[in-house]
């Protein structure tokens, strides 16, 4: 008995369950993503040793030929979700700022709970909304009138299209914004209220105390939602399927048609037929994941040395 009172008190120490499992769930997540990359390169791999590195710069599209090329879908899945988030900041922002400032509750719980149905709200249902409410009046209102004006900026020249690259992103950005502005808000919450008051004290007014106090303070928070909310815009397809016009090229201007990763192989999963056009839908789904990564990782480096450089 005298020898177990000389043990160490972390040998006597009973392990802890709790951190073994919960380290153990932690590894649920890159294990199936790891699981998904295996299965999906195992299908991918006829089109992976027949195309090569070229199948990420070839911009055909012909499953007649069995000529096959991932820029445009690329191009387009990178461009809607962009612009989606160019659209959805600066109002998420706004709404994050409403809703983390005290005061006018009822009209708090009622933006708030107006934007947290947005995220309720199936993809399907924005499709069909944006197909035959919103397509036809960004068309009359938005594209025709800036095509006509700005026709010799090329982004923005015609002929407009109410299915095109700006139309899906506009319903990107609708379904994105219950993701950047919760997010936001509950970071703008967490900045200690002391610098709040203080800021008060020395005289600033509302703004100068959100712009210059807040804002900066909440900014690697921010950028965080702005990644969890690009990560959505990425992956999104039947709304944007519905909408983007579903055609395989690069497009001049953001009025034009446009195809996207997850919306074709949506569309011709089902159809596809043989050997080589199956494996071509599935690299395209390995396309995915990797753009997803290198965005989440540029975003992830620029949320690090923002915060490096704050402190």
């Amino acid at each position: 008995m005298i020898q177990a009172l000389r043990l160490p008190l972390a040998e006597r120490r009973p392990p802890d369950r709790f951190r073994i499992f919960a380290v153990a769930v932690s590894c649920v997540a890159p294990l199936a993503i790891l699981a998904i990359v295996v299965v999906l390169y195992r299908e991918a791999a006829p089109a992976v040793s027949h195309f090569g590195a070229g199948f990420l710069l070839a911009r055909s599209w012909n499953p007649v030929s069995l000529d096959f090329g991932a820029l445009p879908f690329i191009y387009g899945t990178v461009a809607t979700s962009f612009i989606a988030l160019a659209i959805a900041l600066p109002v998420g922002l706004a709404v994050a700022i409403v809703l983390a400032q005290p005061g006018a509750q009822r009209l708090r719980a009622t933006i708030g709970t107006g934007v947290e149905l947005l995220a309720a709200i199936p993809s399907v249902v924005y499709g069909i909304w944006a197909l035959y409410v919103m397509a036809p009046y960004l068309f009359n209102h938005v594209e025709l009138p800036v095509s006509e004006r700005f026709s010799f900026i090329g982004l923005l020249s015609g002929p407009a299209r109410q299915t095109s690259l700006f139309t899906a992103a506009v319903v990107l950005a609708v379904m994105i914004l219950p993701t950047l502005s919760a997010v936001s808000r509950d970071v703008m919450r967490a900045v200690p209220s002391g610098l709040r008051e203080s800021a008060i004290a020395l005289g600033a007014t509302w703004w100068e105390t959100t712009w210059k106090v807040i804002l900066p303070a909440a900014r690697a928070g921010i950028f965080g939602a702005s990644v969890l909310a690009l990560g959505r815009a990425l992956g999104e397809t039947i709304a944007v399927t519905m909408v983007i016009g579903n055609r395989p090229e690069i497009p001049a201007s953001i009025f034009s048609p446009a195809y996207t990763l997850a919306s074709v192989i949506a569309n011709e999963f089902t159809e596809a037929t043989g050997v080589l056009y199956p494996a071509a839908l599935a690299e395209l789904g390995l396309v995915l994941i990797l753009v997803t990564l290198i965005v989440n990782m540029l975003a992830l480096l620029l949320v690090r040395s923002t915060s490096r450089t704050r402190r």
